[in-house]
Protein backbone atom coordinates (compact mmCIF):
# COMPACT_ATOMS: atom_id res chain seq x y z
CA UNK A 1 0.00 0.00 0.00
CA UNK A 2 1.13 3.42 -0.75
CA UNK A 3 2.27 5.85 2.04
CA UNK A 4 -0.09 8.23 0.89
CA UNK A 5 -2.92 6.01 1.31
CA UNK A 6 -1.76 4.68 4.75
CA UNK A 7 -1.71 8.53 5.64
CA UNK A 8 -5.06 9.11 4.55
CA UNK A 9 -6.51 6.11 6.59
CA UNK A 10 -5.08 7.20 10.09
CA UNK A 11 -6.51 10.27 9.45
CA UNK A 12 -10.22 9.00 8.36
CA UNK A 13 -10.13 6.90 10.83
CA UNK A 14 -8.77 8.88 14.12
CA UNK A 15 -10.69 12.09 13.04
CA UNK A 16 -14.20 10.20 12.69
CA UNK A 17 -13.65 8.36 15.82
CA UNK A 18 -12.85 11.92 17.36
CA UNK A 19 -16.64 12.63 16.08
CA UNK A 20 -17.89 10.34 18.92
CA UNK A 21 -19.76 12.25 21.48
CA UNK A 22 -20.50 11.41 24.95
CA UNK A 23 -21.51 14.44 26.35
CA UNK A 24 -23.08 15.49 23.61
CA UNK A 25 -25.36 12.13 23.79
CA UNK A 26 -25.74 12.28 27.63
CA UNK A 27 -26.75 16.03 27.31
CA UNK A 28 -29.16 15.12 24.84
CA UNK A 29 -30.84 12.48 27.35
CA UNK A 30 -31.42 15.42 29.93
CA UNK A 31 -32.44 17.86 26.79
CA UNK A 32 -29.35 19.76 27.03
CA UNK A 33 -27.42 20.28 23.76
CA UNK A 34 -23.87 20.50 25.00
CA UNK A 35 -22.69 23.07 22.34
CA UNK A 36 -25.22 25.58 23.43
CA UNK A 37 -26.00 25.42 27.16
CA UNK A 38 -23.93 25.51 30.07
CA UNK A 39 -20.36 26.36 28.88
CA UNK A 40 -21.54 25.51 25.13
CA UNK A 41 -18.41 22.67 25.10
CA UNK A 42 -18.82 19.61 23.87
CA UNK A 43 -16.73 17.75 26.36
CA UNK A 44 -16.12 16.38 30.14
CA UNK A 45 -15.79 19.77 31.98
CA UNK A 46 -19.41 21.07 30.56
CA UNK A 47 -20.90 17.39 31.36
CA UNK A 48 -19.87 18.27 35.31
CA UNK A 49 -21.34 21.45 34.77
CA UNK A 50 -25.13 20.41 33.47
CA UNK A 51 -25.40 17.02 34.28
CA UNK A 52 -22.91 16.19 37.22
CA UNK A 53 -19.85 14.18 38.60
CA UNK A 54 -21.20 10.61 36.98
CA UNK A 55 -21.24 11.98 33.56
CA UNK A 56 -18.12 14.07 33.56
CA UNK A 57 -15.73 10.75 34.73
CA UNK A 58 -18.18 8.50 31.80
CA UNK A 59 -17.27 11.25 29.05
CA UNK A 60 -13.85 11.46 30.07
CA UNK A 61 -13.66 7.66 30.28
CA UNK A 62 -15.41 7.82 26.76
CA UNK A 63 -12.86 10.58 25.56
CA UNK A 64 -10.20 8.77 26.64
CA UNK A 65 -11.12 5.42 24.67
CA UNK A 66 -11.67 6.57 21.81
CA UNK A 67 -8.56 8.45 21.49
CA UNK A 68 -6.50 5.54 22.47
CA UNK A 69 -8.38 3.25 19.81
CA UNK A 70 -7.04 5.22 17.38
CA UNK A 71 -3.87 5.02 17.87
CA UNK A 72 -3.86 1.64 18.71
CA UNK A 73 -6.21 0.77 15.59
CA UNK A 74 -4.29 2.88 12.99
CA UNK A 75 -0.75 1.60 14.84
CA UNK A 76 -1.93 -2.00 14.20
CA UNK A 77 -3.36 -1.32 10.61
CA UNK A 78 -0.24 -0.19 9.37
CA UNK A 79 2.38 -1.94 11.41
CA UNK A 80 5.00 -0.81 9.14
CA UNK A 81 4.24 2.95 9.18
CA UNK A 82 5.93 4.50 11.98
CA UNK A 83 4.02 7.35 11.97
CA UNK A 84 0.94 5.80 11.83
CA UNK A 85 -0.64 5.52 15.29
CA UNK A 86 0.99 9.47 16.33
CA UNK A 87 -1.35 10.55 13.07
CA UNK A 88 -4.52 8.32 14.09
CA UNK A 89 -4.20 10.01 17.48
CA UNK A 90 -3.59 13.52 16.49
CA UNK A 91 -6.63 13.19 14.05
CA UNK A 92 -8.96 12.04 16.61
CA UNK A 93 -8.14 15.33 18.83
CA UNK A 94 -8.77 17.24 15.93
CA UNK A 95 -11.85 15.50 15.57
CA UNK A 96 -13.01 15.54 18.70
CA UNK A 97 -12.41 19.16 18.46
CA UNK A 98 -14.06 20.19 15.51
CA UNK A 99 -16.53 17.04 14.91
CA UNK A 100 -18.36 17.17 11.50
CA UNK A 101 -21.51 15.60 12.85
CA UNK A 102 -21.52 18.32 15.46
CA UNK A 103 -21.36 21.09 12.73
CA UNK A 104 -17.45 21.43 14.33
CA UNK A 105 -18.30 22.57 17.50
CA UNK A 106 -16.71 19.98 19.75
CA UNK A 107 -15.01 19.65 23.17
CA UNK A 108 -11.41 20.91 23.94
CA UNK A 109 -9.49 18.26 23.88
CA UNK A 110 -7.83 17.23 27.03
CA UNK A 111 -9.15 13.66 27.54
CA UNK A 112 -8.16 12.91 23.87
CA UNK A 113 -4.90 14.28 24.06
CA UNK A 114 -4.48 11.41 27.53
CA UNK A 115 -5.73 8.84 25.52
CA UNK A 116 -3.22 9.18 22.87
CA UNK A 117 -0.43 9.32 25.36
CA UNK A 118 -2.73 6.01 27.09
CA UNK A 119 -1.99 4.61 23.67
CA UNK A 120 1.59 4.98 23.37
CA UNK A 121 2.72 3.86 26.83
CA UNK A 122 0.78 3.77 30.47
CA UNK A 123 3.70 4.64 32.10
CA UNK A 124 3.68 7.97 30.18
CA UNK A 125 -0.21 8.07 30.82
CA UNK A 126 0.46 8.04 34.80
CA UNK A 127 3.47 10.10 35.13
CA UNK A 128 1.52 12.99 32.64
CA UNK A 129 -1.56 12.54 34.57
CA UNK A 130 0.17 13.35 37.75
CA UNK A 131 1.89 16.26 36.21
CA UNK A 132 -2.22 17.22 35.17
CA UNK A 133 -2.92 17.32 38.57
CA UNK A 134 -0.33 19.04 39.75
CA UNK A 135 -1.14 22.09 36.76
CA UNK A 136 -5.05 22.06 37.99
CA UNK A 137 -4.37 22.59 41.79
CA UNK A 138 -1.54 25.11 41.20
CA UNK A 139 -3.60 26.98 39.15
CA UNK A 140 -7.01 25.82 40.05
CA UNK A 141 -7.92 26.08 36.23
CA UNK A 142 -8.56 22.78 34.36
CA UNK A 143 -8.57 25.07 31.69
CA UNK A 144 -4.86 25.10 31.25
CA UNK A 145 -4.23 21.31 31.21
CA UNK A 146 -4.79 20.77 28.24
CA UNK A 147 -2.71 23.79 26.32
CA UNK A 148 -0.09 22.47 28.79
CA UNK A 149 -0.24 19.42 27.45
CA UNK A 150 -0.65 19.83 24.02
CA UNK A 151 3.09 20.72 24.01
CA UNK A 152 4.48 18.41 27.13
CA UNK A 153 3.52 14.95 26.11
CA UNK A 154 5.28 15.65 22.37
CA UNK A 155 8.45 17.07 24.38
CA UNK A 156 7.92 13.77 26.39
CA UNK A 157 7.59 11.55 23.41
CA UNK A 158 10.69 12.75 21.72
CA UNK A 159 13.04 12.37 24.71
CA UNK A 160 11.37 9.33 25.38
CA UNK A 161 11.44 8.07 21.20
CA UNK A 162 13.76 10.68 19.20
CA UNK A 163 10.90 10.66 16.94
CA UNK A 164 11.25 13.63 15.31
CA UNK A 165 8.29 12.89 12.45
CA UNK A 166 5.89 11.70 14.95
CA UNK A 167 6.59 14.05 17.34
CA UNK A 168 5.85 17.06 14.67
CA UNK A 169 2.40 15.30 13.74
CA UNK A 170 1.35 15.36 17.99
CA UNK A 171 2.51 18.98 18.32
CA UNK A 172 0.14 20.28 15.49
CA UNK A 173 -2.45 18.90 18.20
CA UNK A 174 -1.41 21.94 19.50
CA UNK A 175 -2.73 24.73 17.43
CA UNK A 176 -6.55 23.43 17.59
CA UNK A 177 -6.02 23.17 21.15
CA UNK A 178 -4.87 26.72 21.81
CA UNK A 179 -7.82 28.09 19.22
CA UNK A 180 -10.33 26.83 21.47
CA UNK A 181 -8.54 28.12 24.62
CA UNK A 182 -8.55 31.59 23.38
CA UNK A 183 -11.86 32.55 25.29
CA UNK A 184 -10.27 30.47 28.58
CA UNK A 185 -7.30 32.15 28.27
CA UNK A 186 -9.24 35.68 28.27
CA UNK A 187 -11.24 34.80 31.21
CA UNK A 188 -8.46 33.89 33.37
CA UNK A 189 -7.36 37.26 32.87
CA UNK A 190 -10.54 38.46 33.59
CA UNK A 191 -10.74 36.47 36.41
CA UNK A 192 -14.26 35.28 35.16
CA UNK A 193 -12.82 31.75 34.63
CA UNK A 194 -14.35 29.24 36.80
CA UNK A 195 -12.12 27.36 39.02
CA UNK A 196 -11.76 23.83 40.63
CA UNK A 197 -13.56 25.65 43.28
CA UNK A 198 -16.99 24.74 41.43
CA UNK A 199 -16.87 20.82 42.47
CA UNK A 200 -17.00 21.88 46.20
CA UNK A 201 -18.38 25.33 46.19
CA UNK A 202 -20.73 25.35 43.05
CA UNK A 203 -23.16 28.22 44.16
CA UNK A 204 -20.29 30.37 45.71
CA UNK A 205 -18.06 29.90 42.65
CA UNK A 206 -20.87 30.94 39.92
CA UNK A 207 -21.38 33.98 41.86
CA UNK A 208 -18.05 34.75 41.93
CA UNK A 209 -17.93 34.70 38.26
CA UNK A 210 -20.98 36.39 37.77
CA UNK A 211 -23.12 33.59 36.19
CA UNK A 212 -25.42 32.70 39.65
CA UNK A 213 -29.06 33.46 38.30
CA UNK A 214 -32.74 32.16 38.72
CA UNK A 215 -31.87 29.74 35.13
CA UNK A 216 -28.36 28.26 36.77
CA UNK A 217 -30.19 27.69 40.22
CA UNK A 218 -32.81 25.99 38.27
CA UNK A 219 -30.48 23.67 35.97
CA UNK A 220 -28.32 22.83 39.41
CA UNK A 221 -31.90 21.14 40.56
CA UNK A 222 -32.50 19.77 37.29
CA UNK A 223 -29.57 17.74 37.45
CA UNK A 224 -29.67 16.96 41.14
CA UNK A 225 -26.96 19.71 42.97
Amino acid sequence: MERWIEILLCLLIGYFLGNISPSYALGKRKNYDVRKDGSGNAGATNALLLLGAKAFFVTTALDILKAFAAYKVCKTIFPLFPEAGALGGTACVIGHIYPLFLCFKGGKGLACIGGVVLGWSWKWFLFLFAVAAAVTFTTRYVSLVAPTMSLFFPACYYWQTRALVSTLVLLTAAIPVFIKHRENFARIKAGTEISTHFLWQKEAELQRIGKWDETTQEQLKKRGK
